[in-house]
């Protein structure tokens, strides 16, 4: 027995020898498992949260050289407001899909808009092909940006840097989690979509597509959001092991128990048959390469069992969202 074991060497110790509860065993019925699974998730994510008048509100309208921008809030939960902000490609005549674009740990959505407004933020942009609103524009859908909580004008710290800790924190003592709270949102904004933008997207066509930490919430969402029909999860994909749990993340990644019942590549399997692609880095150190493929041949295992579609994209870099590869496989696949 060694002595003086580190803290953390002894819980990822313990971690190892721990088989989710809740993986998908071989002749199960898979639609009741992905029940059974779907209302865990929600339990541990501390959902559902309680349904309010929305009191949308639009505070701009802005027509743009190739697109009309539409600024709007609304009421996600009592007392709460969500910050968006709508792109409508110009000309179109009929209603188009439209993209769910979530920025990951960064200064706020106006990333996904292109649009620096702190140091460091027209290199996250150019860096990373990170202004996934505008590109989405420029394939002729629509656009939504959705300000994350604890990101940008929802809870920004000095020179915008994400405030995650305390309310993460704070919500844990209640039951609650941030990860939980911003699926809330984007399941919400849908409801605001279908309700007062009906003329110009196609409600049959909704795409979520995050990078990072907005991959995670695109992942999460897409595990117990039935209304969209494509997730794109970008650098936020690896088992639990090998990544959330062996190194530095932000609070907001954290869910109690969670490693108990899934792994990712399980939760993935909530998902089908949802069109699903996977966008790994080669090079990122913090969702391995390695061990993202190794979840998703268990992602492609539960696919199996449905009609659904998922692909694994894989970019030459590090960490940041790769447009050219992953619209390419998307136009090739779905």
């Amino acid at each position: 027995m060694e002595r003086n074991q580190l803290p953390l060497k002894k819980v990822l110790s313990l971690t190892e020898n721990i088989v989710p509860s809740m993986r998908y065993k071989e002749g199960e019925d898979f639609a009741r498992w992905q029940e059974k699974g779907r209302e865990k998730l929600k339990e541990l994510l501390g959902l559902p949260f309680v349904l309010c008048d929305d009191l949308f509100s639009v505070e701009s309208e802005t027509e743009c050289a190739d697109y009309k921008e539409v600024r709007f809030t609304f009421q996600s939960e009592e007392g709460y407001f969500v910050p968006c902000h709508l792109l409508i490609p110009s000309g179109i005549t009929q209603p188009v899909p439209v993209v769910l674009c979530l920025q990951g740990h960064s200064t706020g959505m106006h990333i996904s808009l292109g649009r620096a407004k702190f140091p460091g933020d027209e290199n996250l942009i150019a860096g990373g092909d990170r202004d996934f609103a505008i590109g989405a524009v420029k394939r002729g859908y629509c656009a939504l940006t959705i300000e994350q909580r604890a990101m940008g004008e929802c809870g920004s710290g000095e020179n915008g840097a994400p405030a995650c800790h305390v309310s993460t924190m704070a919500n844990l003592l209640i039951g609650r989690t941030t990860i939980g709270e911003r699926v809330w949102d984007v399941m919400r904004a849908i409801d605001v979509l279908e309700k007062y933008f009906s003329v110009v997207i196609d409600a049959e066509n909704i795409i979520c597509l995050g990078n990072s930490g907005g991959g995670t919430t695109t992942f999460y969402t897409a595990c117990l959001e039935e209304r969209i029909k494509t997730a794109i999860v970008s650098c936020a994909f690896a088992s639990f092991d090998e990544s959330i749990s062996a190194m530095f993340h932000c609070t907001c990644n954290f869910v109690p128990g969670m490693r108990r019942y899934f792994d990712m590549g399980d939760l993935s399997g909530l998902i089908a048959p949802k069109n699903l692609m996977i966008v790994s880095g080669a090079k990122d150190s913090i969702f391995p390469l390695e061990s993202a493929q190794r979840e998703f041949e268990m992602t492609e295992a539960l696919y199996k069992h449905t009609k659904g579609k998922c692909v694994h994209v894989i970019g030459s870099e590090g960490h940041r969202f790769y447009y050219d590869d992953a619209w390419k496989v998307y136009d090739e696949i779905f």
